[in-house]
């Protein structure tokens, strides 16, 4: 039997009998199930439909409309944080589903020979498999951009550097100064010093009730690297608690850093000059 032909019969098959194909593909896939209205409701993603799409590719050879829908689905998948493993098993239960059926299908209608048979099976198993590997990898992609970009937004929600002119900037804290935000602010204040050519950076510390002595530490090679750069630090709103953790701590500022009572005053003081 032409391979062509017989793939289109065997889809017409499933499609006469869609509503048990569609029972067999939820009793398949146990742990599913019970989550399509879920995903559809939240996800917009029709699963059942979905499903009927990836048989029709895969039957009708039709591997680069299979390779596009895979991708669509894996960027889906990512941006609704989804379960991989639901997609897993929802996919394998396609394949096993539709195996069924055209055992159905072959001993109801004349039988497929041993040929045909090898042919099929290397559509089939090969178009899954190559559904799942085009979904992994888009999805892999989608969700590095994605974390990348929530990354990159929590570091300048965490350091907010906002020129003021063309030389001078402010640099607000506001919350907890960890190891890790102050790792972040190195990176972020040394970067925009050399971008932006900035010769006054203004660091309000008014926001900060505390930080432990690594911190401080930290903070005060960031002011040590910025002079080295040519851009001087002023330092506004120190808090009495940090103040005097300081001096028991042993630690000071540069003789280069300057330190004013209140932003508005270095407000006043530079944008004057």
């Amino acid at each position: 039997m032409d391979t062509f032909f017989q793939n289109r019969v065997v889809i017409d098959f499933i499609r006469q009998n869609k509503q048990r194909f569609e029972d067999a593909l939820l009793q398949e896939a146990a742990n599913v199930r019970d989550r399509i209205e879920d995903i559809l409701k939240f996800g917009n993603i029709d699963l059942v439909n979905n499903a009927h799409k990836l048989v029709g590719f895969i039957l009708h050879g039709k591997n680069e409309e299979l390779r596009l829908f895979a991708k669509q689905e894996g960027i889906a998948w990512a941006s609704h944080e989804l379960t991989l493993s639901f997609k897993l098993e929802w996919v394998q239960a396609i394949r096993r589903t539709l195996w069924a059926f055209i055992q159905e299908y072959n001993e109801e209608a004349t039988e497929i020979s041993l040929e045909d048979f090898f042919s099929l099976e290397k559509q089939i198993n090969n178009g899954v498999d190559e559904f799942l590997n085009a979904f992994f990898i888009n999805f892999s992609t989608y969700k590095d951009a994605l974390i990348k970009s929530q990354r990159e937004l929590v570091e300048n929600l965490s350091v907010p550097i906002i020129p003021i002119s063309q030389t001078m900037c402010i640099l607000p804290l506001i919350g907890t100064v960890d190891t890790f935000r102050t790792n972040v602010m190195e990176e972020k204040v040394l970067e925009e010093i050399g971008k932006l050519r900035i010769q006054t950076l203004i660091m309000d510390l008014s926001g900060i009730a505390e930080m432990d002595n690594e911190v401080i530490d930290h903070l005060l090679k960031i002011i040590d690297g910025s002079a080295m750069m040519g851009c001087k630090t002023v330092i506004t709103g120190l808090r009495a608690e940090v103040v005097r953790q300081m001096i028991h701590s042993g630690f000071k500022f540069g003789k280069d850093t300057e330190t004013l009572g209140s932003l508005q005053q270095a407000l006043n003081q530079y944008i004057s000059q």
